[in-house]
């Protein structure tokens, strides 16, 4: 199976064609060497988990193999079920509270990728430096500092940013 191409957040598309479905907003990290804190990252267009998941899943699905579990807090999201039915399978949720800004998707038996979830309504300017920086490799940039949509920057070690 061929993987989705998955356009990145800046461009004008392929979010949306006429008489097409919209694409999941998702940028991976190229090499998923998983060495970072974040293996992408993920735009919602709402907090309605049953209406963004789905396809979230089916993308990653095409990318990563079949998608077992997603994991993710019950505050940020509108009316959370157990499960959800994504490429004909049902994909069980895991709850949790207190980690807003990621989403854990699991693979396997316990093979997680961390997303950074980007809040519906944000700006698209922030949307893309905040999917940007969770994608690099090697991210290491906590989810609340990418989300104040500044640009990231990496700094040699030993070196001190200010």
């Amino acid at each position: 199976m061929m993987p989705i191409p998955l356009p990145i957040p800046s461009s004008p598309g392929p979010w949306a064609a006429p008489g097409v479905p919209l694409l999941p907003r998702l940028e991976l990290e190229p090499t998923m060497s998983r060495e970072g804190v974040f293996d992408g990252a993920w735009w919602p267009r709402s907090n309605e988990v049953l209406a963004e998941l789905p396809d979230l899943i089916t993308a990653l699905g095409a990318h990563f193999g079949r998608i077992l579990r997603v994991g993710l807090d019950t505050e940020a999201w509108d009316g959370v079920p157990r499960s959800v039915a994504a490429n004909g399978l049902m994909v069980r949720i895991n709850w949790f509270a207190g980690s807003d800004g990621t989403i854990s998707v699991t693979r396997g038996l316990q093979d997680h990728f961390l997303l950074l979830v980007v809040p519906p309504g944000t700006d698209a300017t922030t949307a893309a430096s905040a999917m940007a920086g969770a994608s690099a490799t090697g991210n290491h940039t906590p989810a609340a500092e990418l989300l104040l949509g500044r640009p990231v920057v990496a700094v040699a070690p030993g070196r001190i940013h200010g």
